[in-house]
């Protein structure tokens, strides 16, 4: 009898299964080229592409001026004439300088030819708080984005979806947003030395449970597994749904969760007025309200300006300890 073959797996990091992504969609496609502020000469602000510059050279690794709108617009032209263009955006909070050209530009431009322009740019930018740099570098704003329609959203909360979701945006036709948390670039693992894209558009089930569905994605995701160990101890068994994409939503995997928990927490690291949260909370109700035997839960950013103190910061954010009392909450434990 013929034994299948061992996987091979290696050992890396989120920040090297973004730039593993990155080295192998510009070997495979030469019209693949990254920009943004301080991508080349400095590795980028979180080292996602150091060494690329030495790779590939100045013309596929572009340092760019500190202007959000001007690089992200050329991005844009790029896209237009038929390359395939990651823009590196440093902080969330800096997209905000974008904000023209990815809403009214990126999103807008195949539904206002009439399906003649298609804009197949990646704009990659880091999100979310907890390396204490203040209110303008911190906060969760892919929410936002997951409002306008004519852009995709992902947040990979893993290695396989770092490393595996950028190949798949490059071959997206239309705009895709990809959200990288500050505190998962240091995250380290192992996964299939042979890695490579990933399906999206599907929320992924990381722990099975029969108790309470615990929603959650990007940084959010392993505090959110944490918790569920915390409430196993408890007797109370939480399954735990990744999203992985925000936009769209995978209100099919939530529904199903729900019907076998009947009890629904959702972790949001963004502000709990407007939020993410609110939208997947208002789809379960109104799809799924009858599985459910409690008022949805959640559990989101207190509603201030990320502090820069760290014990502030700290407790501006969702955290296990406050996952595990909302998912007590609804199970009224």
């Amino acid at each position: 009898m013929t034994r299948p073959p061992v996987e091979t797996r290696i050992r890396t990091s989120y920040r090297e299964a973004i730039r593993a992504a990155i080295f192998e969609a510009m070997l495979e496609d030469e019209r693949v080229f990254l920009m943004g502020e301080d991508v080349g000469r400095y590795g980028g602000c979180y080292a996602v592409s150091k060494g690329l510059l030495a790779e590939f050279g100045p013309e596929r690794i572009r340092d760019t001026p500190l202007s959000e709108s001007a690089f992200v617009g050329a991005g844009i032209g790029a896209a237009i004439v038929g390359m395939r263009p990651i823009v590196e955006i440093m902080t969330v909070n800096f997209s905000l300088l974008a904000l023209d050209q990815i809403v009214n530009n990126a999103a807008t431009l195949l539904h206002m030819s009439g399906g003649q322009i298609s804009v197949p740019l990646v704009i990659r930018m880091a999100t979310g708080a907890g390396r204490q740099v203040a209110a303008q570098h911190s906060h969760s704003l892919e929410g936002w984005y997951a409002h306008i329609p004519g852009l995709k959203v992902l947040a990979p909360a893993t290695l396989e979806d770092a490393r595996g979701m950028l190949g798949t945006a490059l071959r997206d036709p239309n705009p895709v947003l990809i959200f990288e948390h500050v505190l998962l670039y240091n995250m380290e693992g192992e996964i299939a030395a042979d890695a490579g894209a990933v399906e999206i558009g599907k929320a992924a089930i990381r722990r099975p449970g029969r108790d309470v569905t615990l929603i959650a994605y990007g940084g959010t995701l392993h505090k959110t597994l944490l918790a569920a160990e915390i409430l196993a101890k408890e007797g109370i068994d939480a399954e735990v749904v990744d999203l992985r994409t925000l936009r769209p939503l995978d209100t099919a995997t939530l529904l199903e969760s729900i019907g076998r928990t009947h009890h629904a927490v959702v972790v949001d690291e963004g502000w709990r007025s407007g939020s993410l949260s609110a939208e997947v909370a208002a789809r379960l109700a109104e799809e799924g309200f009858w599985s459910l035997d409690a008022p949805i839960g959640r559990v989101c950013s207190v509603e201030v300006p990320i502090p820069y103190p760290r014990h502030l910061e700290e407790a501006a954010l969702p955290q296990p300890a406050r996952i595990v009392a909302a998912a007590q909450a609804v199970m009224r434990r």
